[in-house]
């Protein structure tokens, strides 16, 4: 494997330059132009199909509001992608983030602060997250979370019918028509008195939606971006309907990695609500601060955000996943131990969370805690007590950091992680006024990458392949949030093992008993993985070998895994 940088760099380029697409624009002279659109692709294998009652959703209306969306920013959502493109070959070559000088007017100005809460975004102490199938979404809804994240993006696999039935379960519970029966017979439905404000999380810019055509003005066919598609069709059809609820429009917005990325997200804000008739600074928008890239632009972020931003949020894993993939060919230096090993209390991590509550705070945003991977299991309370404790003790260290609220993935846990921030908050509805300004971080604290200490082992080199082949083969079958060990993976954590796999062959690394890893014992651990897993009709265990081996085994490293095996597979 040992790909060096050099040996990538034209390859990345190249990307980068494929990457670019103009902003479309009316053509001139004897250029003929079109009107731009929005088509549902043909059915088919990968096509979309209008079935049940997807025609709510994509109704012509929506489907136009879709292509006015493209038409003003597909363009500019392909420039930022290739600067990532770029910024990952800077990186690889030797450059480390740093605080941009550029903008230090931004940092070192006091005076600005964001809009802040929206109604119903006061107090946002527990949030539960998940993705939104019917079932999940109603046991959210009636979680007594004070936020549910309904998440079409990590904790959702972007199937069609995913896509388009998400949709439809939020279209549906803001009618007050959301129910769901299991093949078993039994029914669910919304109870709660006082149901969570909801928080939408589109997919990242990276994402297509391949069942959805845009013809730009040129007559030209592209795939739609998944973040306009998520995005677009929420806002269009319950916009109006949130606001009469009493709260708005808020949405997540996920793995940014510039201000720039941040700017293009506000002009969408201000070009919908004036397209409906909304008045501006309706929207608000929470932001996960979950690459390296963003840790270095956080009061940028919130400046470009500021008429519609209401926080940062701490997005721990994909934030470690960001940090392994842009140093994963830097040396021994840069080498992760096992993912057990990288907690929230060690330097790096513990620099990252204090900044963006110190920053947050500073501007008047809100700081939303991250997710505990440790879920209970009703069956056995042993494992339950364990990940009691997990929680207790993660929740507690950062309500007493400053956060403002957290995130929990099962219900269960929403009593554990309350009880800490009613702790520290008491009647508060959040401790914006607590600034932090004993807090002082340097970019050596966030790069302080062989403080972890600990060792790569082969449980953990075991426990990475297992953990991903399973979690692909969820994904695969369209289900984005699995319980693998007790432990709630979704494509984060995913992309925190295979990555981890790639950089220990990549830097010949040898185990803490003395085994190299190289790819025979990588095979040799996939099969033992599969052998010693129940095999079923429908299983996909086959097909998340295969994506396993692109985007773990392969001298080139795929940026995110569910590109390649969103375009194979689903």
């Amino acid at each position: 494997m040992n790909t060096t940088p050099s040996m990538t760099l034209e390859r990345q380029r190249a990307d980068a330059a494929s990457a670019r697409r103009p902003e479309p624009k009316p053509a001139t002279g004897s250029f003929q132009t079109v009107e731009p659109r929005l088509e549902i692709a043909p059915a088919g294998a990968t096509g979309g199909e209008l079935v049940d009652r997807y025609g709510e959703i994509l109704t012509p209306a929506a489907l136009e509001f879709l292509a006015a969306l493209h038409d003003r920013f597909a363009g500019t959502r392909h420039e930022l992608l290739a600067e990532r493109l770029q910024t990952r070959v800077d990186a690889a070559n030797g450059r480390d983030p740093r605080f941009m000088p550029e903008t230090a007017w931004i940092r070192d100005d006091a005076s600005w602060r964001v809009a802040g809460p929206g109604p119903g975004l006061e107090d946002r102490r527990v949030e539960i997250t998940g993705p939104t199938d019917r079932k999940m979404a109603i046991n959210a809804l009636n979680s007594g979370a004070k936020v549910w994240l309904a998440d079409q993006e990590d904790a959702t696999s972007p199937t069609w019918a995913n896509v388009v039935e998400g949709q439809l379960t939020l279209f549906d519970f803001l009618r007050g028509d959301l129910g769901y029966t299991s093949p078993e017979g039994k029914q669910y439905r919304v109870t709660a008195e006082e149901t969570p404000t909801i928080v939408m999380r589109p997919r990242g810019w990276h994402l297509v939606e391949k069942h959805l055509t845009f013809h730009d003005r040129a007559g030209r066919a592209m795939h739609a971006s998944g973040s306009l598609v998520d995005f677009g069709l929420y806002f269009f059809h319950n916009a109006k309907a949130l606001i009469g609820s009493g709260r708005g429009p808020y949405f997540y917005l996920p793995k940014l990695e510039s201000h720039r990325e941040a700017k293009l997200w506000n002009d969408i804000f201000v070009f919908a609500q004036d397209a409906l008739g909304i008045p501006q600074g309706t929207i608000r928008a929470t932001v996960l601060i979950e690459t390296i890239q963003a840790a270095f632009q956080m009061d940028e972020i919130l400046y470009e955000l500021r008429e519609h931003c209401a926080g940062l949020n701490a997005g721990r894993w994909d934030y470690i996943f960001s940090i392994v993939k842009t140093f994963r060919s830097r040396g021994r230096r840069w080498v992760f131990p096992d993912r057990k090993a990288i907690t929230m209390t060690v330097p790096f991590m513990r620099a990252y969370t204090e900044l963006l509550v110190q920053t947050c705070h500073k501007r008047g945003a809100h700081a939303i805690g991250g997710m505990s991977a440790f879920i209970p299991n009703r069956r056995d309370p042993e494992v339950t007590e364990r990940a009691l404790a997990a929680v207790t003790a993660d929740k507690r260290r950062e309500a007493g950091d400053g956060f403002d609220g957290t995130w929990v993935a099962h219900p269960d846990l929403i009593p554990t992680a309350r009880a800490e921030f009613d702790a520290v908050l008491g009647d508060r509805p959040n401790q914006v006024d607590r600034l932090r300004d004993d807090v002082e971080v340097a970019a050596s604290d966030l790069l302080d990458i062989p403080s972890i200490g600990g060792e790569v082992t082969e449980a953990g080199v075991r426990d990475n392949v297992s953990i991903a082949i399973r979690y692909l083969e969820s994904w695969l079958r369209g289900v984005g949030a699995a319980a693998i060990d007790n432990l709630m993976e979704d494509a984060a954590t995913a992309e925190i093992s295979r990555s981890q796999i790639w950089q220990w062959l990549d830097n010949n690394t040898v185990t803490a008993e003395g085994t190299r890893i190289d790819q025979t014992s990588i095979v040799r651990l996939m099969a033992e993985a599969v052998a010693a897993l129940p095999r079923f009709e429908g299983d996909r265990f086959d097909d998340a070998i295969s994506v396993f081996r692109t985007v773990a085994l392969e001298p080139e490293f795929p940026t995110f895994l569910t590109v390649g095996a969103y375009a194979r597979f689903l």
